[in-house]
């Protein structure tokens, strides 16, 4: 009797560890991947950067990625998987910029680099095609560099619009300005006109009065 009570025992005990584990499991896994022990599925999906999990489970091994519009991926989403041994990330769009860099420094790192041959750059027009992880670092960097110039172009064309717009508001306040002197100007020789012409009657009309009395 004694014995059956620990072999029941025993087998609740086996059965809620495989649950727990199972449940662990299931939640460790990413949204809105799907995992099969330490593989992780997330191939076919539509994943972009953004909607790409930001982190995997610390055990995962094995990683699908591939057949989505990945153009890039964050810094570091590798890096704390000791165990991870293949990532399938062919048929996505790379863009070989400035952001490929960590990619391209992990897939140099990786031994079986044939598993890697399909991951190629699909832009700039100037990389399409070559493999990634054979990119040199003057090759992507020069991309950096064209972004960088684009960029200082556009600021500058700005400043030039902004120089332009302060010019014209300037000449615009002098056109004020002198337009406001000369009404100002027509103004006091029109008051003066006035003032003369006051003082012209007064005197003509004292001449006529005095003139009259002494008839």
């Amino acid at each position: 009797m004694q014995m059956r009570f620990e072999l029941k025992m025993k087998c609740w005990i086996l059965l809620l560890s495989v649950l727990d584990f199972l449940s662990l499991v299931v939640c460790s896994c990413p949204a809105p991947c799907y995992c099969n022990f330490n593989t992780v599925y997330c191939n076919n999906m539509d994943l972009t950067e953004e909607s790409l999990p930001v982190a995997f489970p610390p055990s995962t091994d094995i990683i699908h990625l591939s057949q989505n519009i990945l153009t890039t991926l964050p810094n570091g989403i590798f890096d704390g998987l000791l165990d991870l041994q293949e990532v399938y990330l062919q048929h996505n769009p790379w863009t070989c910029d400035c952001n490929i860099l960590y990619l391209r420094s992990w897939l140099q790192k990786q031994q079986n680099r044939k598993l890697y041959r399909d991951v190629v750059c699909s832009s700039p027009p100037s990389l399409r095609g070559r493999l990634i992880m054979y990119l040199t670092e003057d090759e992507v960097l020069s991309t950096c560099q064209y972004w960088h110039c684009s960029l200082a172009l556009i600021c500058q064309l700005c400043l030039f619009i902004f120089i332009i717009l302060q010019v014209i508001l300037l000449l615009l306040v002098i056109i004020f300005l002198r337009r406001f002197q000369r009404i100002s100007k027509e103004a006091r020789s029109s008051t003066k006109e006035i003032y003369q012409n006051t003082d012209s009657y007064t005197y003509n009309d004292g001449y006529s009065l005095s003139h009259y009395s002494r008839k």
